[in-house]
């Protein structure tokens, strides 16, 4: 189950990020990321077995270079080789969608876009600045939501929650029953309260020697 949400996981989020698709690995996934000068790129590991993590570990030469998977920190921190990095651990989360017809709070427009497989959406303030987005990846009978932002000004108005329902409504519309994200800590509290239920802690380490 987990490693299937992880595969979805990457899928929706490299077509999400028009990165290259994922190239499969012996261990997993490898994504390149461009334009990013915190990272060049991404191994995401359905599985975190030990033999796959040393694999993976010791495949990457490369500065910047991330490694993602479903586990606890402290199980795998000693399969690591010298120059990992621990950083902000993620939330693999998934939920079964349900409409819910959402309205934009009171001085706000929203629009709905879609590009491909990616819609977006925005919501402006009344002076037409942006105040919040969102987006999400179509892969069938599932999306994978990401780049959910609010910005600071407008938290705690309830934007974050139109935003994942407007998503889901659309989503639905398309065919999909399932949702997937990466969450961190903070956007796991508001998933939470849409029904959106964590899978797996998502470990995360990045290569710097």
């Amino acid at each position: 189950m987990v490693a299937d949400i992880v595969t979805t996981w990457v899928a929706g989020w490299a077509l999400s990020r028009r990165t290259p698709p994922p190239v499969k690995e012996p261990w997993g996934f490898y994504i390149e990321v461009a334009g990013n000068p915190d990272e060049v790129g991404r191994h995401v590991l359905p599985e975190a077995e030990e033999s796959l993590v040393r694999s993976a570990a010791a495949s990457v030469s490369v500065p910047r270079t991330w490694m993602k998977m479903p586990a606890e920190p402290e199980e795998i921190e000693s399969w690591l080789p010298r120059g990992w990095v621990w950083e902000e651990n993620g939330h693999l989360m998934a939920v079964d969608l349900m409409a819910t017809a959402p309205v934009a709070p009171a001085g706000y427009t929203a629009s709905v876009e879609t590009v491909g497989a990616v819609t977006s959406v925005r919501v402006l303030d009344a002076a037409g600045e942006q105040a919040a987005q969102g987006q999400m990846a179509s892969l069938g009978d599932a999306v994978v939501v990401d780049r959910m932002v609010t910005a600071e000004a407008h938290r705690r108005r309830g934007l974050g929650n139109f935003v994942m329902r407007t998503l889901a409504d659309r989503a639905l519309e398309t065919g999909a029953v399932l949702g997937v994200l990466g969450a961190t800590d903070a956007g796991r509290a508001l998933y939470e309260t849409l029904g959106w239920k964590k899978h797996a802690t998502l470990a995360e380490c990045v290569y710097r020697p």
